[in-house]
């Protein structure tokens, strides 16, 4: 019996502070895009799911300036689960401490079918600088674009462009790489240069436009298969045009 596959999303944005409800709009952003989901159970020890019957009130308990405990649907058959971690700035771009959300979803057709619109939920309930979804896995490909030494290659094995650290990067607006789906705030969107209708004619096809004038763009219709050769110039292809991803552009 094959492996199910899953997709996970991660969004990157300002720290949390004191009384910071950021955790509770991501909550509701996912289950207002997933129809059915309810994210009321915390998974205690030994991964087990326990129910929690005031989980608006447990949640804004709960978030500290370092994140928000590990919550799931409490179905171990169809496992969807959330999170939030605090990044030290020693990590980040630009030095500056970062709130950082996991995701992780069977990846099916409903979530298929939801994914933008999770995506949006989360980043936008986080108030992310940028984000992105992608199926399972994709963590060992991009981690062989990171140039870890200034001799390094000018190209992962897969003949992607090497990606800077993100502590490399002068600010957190900028994205660290590209994923299936990715979430560029106004401010990311603006640092990129995205959207210009001349060059993105093509990407504006696949992308909406948020609530809070980001935008979810679409590299490949199917989700993101490192395997498959149009997927990989798809890649190619949107990092070519955009250089400051990654800090790659010497503008």
């Amino acid at each position: 019996m094959s492996r199910r596959r899953a997709l996970t999303l991660v969004v990157y944005a300002p720290a949390l502070v004191r009384s910071d409800r950021r955790a509770l709009a991501i909550v509701h952003g996912m289950e207002q895009a997933l129809p059915g989901l309810r994210l009321e159970w915390e998974v205690g020890e030994g991964g087990r799911p326990v129910a929690l019957p005031q989980r608006d009130a447990w949640l804004a308990e709960r978030t500290e300036e370092d994140g928000f405990p590990l919550m799931c649907n409490g179905d171990e058959r169809y496992p969807v689960m959330v999170s939030g971690r605090g990044r030290s700035g020693l990590f980040s771009p630009g030095g500056q401490p970062q709130f950082e959300v996991h995701a992780k979803l069977p990846l099916d057709e409903p979530v298929f079918a939801a994914a933008a619109a999770l995506l949006e939920g989360v980043a936008e309930g986080a108030r992310s600088f940028w984000g992105h979804a992608s199926p399972y896995g994709y963590g060992s490909e991009v981690a062989q674009q990171f140039r870890r030494s200034p001799h390094g290659p000018e190209h992962s094995p897969r003949g992607l462009p090497m990606l800077n650290l993100p502590e490399k990067l002068p600010t957190p607006e900028i994205p660290s790489f590209l994923g299936w789906l990715n979430y560029w705030s106004t401010a990311a969107a603006r640092a990129i240069g995205f959207p210009d209708p001349a060059r993105d004619a093509e990407l504006l096809t696949r992308a909406r436009c948020t609530a809070s004038g980001g935008w979810v763009v679409r590299l490949t219709d199917a989700p993101l298969d490192y395997n498959n050769p149009a997927h990989l110039e798809a890649l190619k292809r949107a990092y070519e045009r955009f250089p400051e991803i990654g800090g790659r552009s010497s503008h």
